[in-house]
């Protein structure tokens, strides 16, 4: 089994993917099916939802299909008003082709624990406590890491 590169490891961030919707969830009627292009959603993606739907978790899903639509391309107060079954049909592939199956609970432990490990051997390898961690951007996190390495 060959050792995958960076490169290859981030070549799946850029693709896109066309959905087809069914016509029976689009809000338009008598139209047939349609579609829009989405891509798959990044960690940074992930972590930028997770922190901004802390105070308020409904906003996920909406968070989740701005961040992978591509075309055609919503603004958040736009995303936040389409019917509930199509924001839920969007999800399920936003989540398929992102190689999620989680429930948003699950989402955010996956999200949070890589970055709870990295602070965690960031304090212990150089000294700091936890607020000077957490007072780093992702940046630096992984260049401090690779230096622990």
């Amino acid at each position: 089994m060959a050792t995958l590169t960076a490169e290859e490891l981030l070549a799946g961030s850029a693709l896109h993917h066309p959905i087809s919707i069914p016509a029976e969830i689009l809000p338009v009627a008598d139209q047939g099916p349609g579609s829009v292009v989405i891509k798959p959603l990044t960690v940074k993606d992930l972590q930028l939802i997770v922190r901004a739907s802390r105070d308020d978790p409904s906003l996920t899903a909406a968070l989740m299909i701005q961040q992978a639509l591509v075309e055609p391309q919503m603004a958040a107060a736009q995303v936040a008003a389409i019917p509930a079954g199509l924001a839920r049909f969007l999800v399920d592939e936003i989540n398929r082709v992102s190689g999620l199956s989680t429930s948003a609970d699950e989402l955010t432990e996956h999200v949070q624990a890589p970055l709870a490990r990295a602070c965690f051997t960031l304090a212990r390898e150089f000294g700091w406590t936890p607020e000077e961690v957490s007072g780093l951007t992702i940046g630096q996190i992984l260049v401090y890491l690779q230096m622990a390495r």
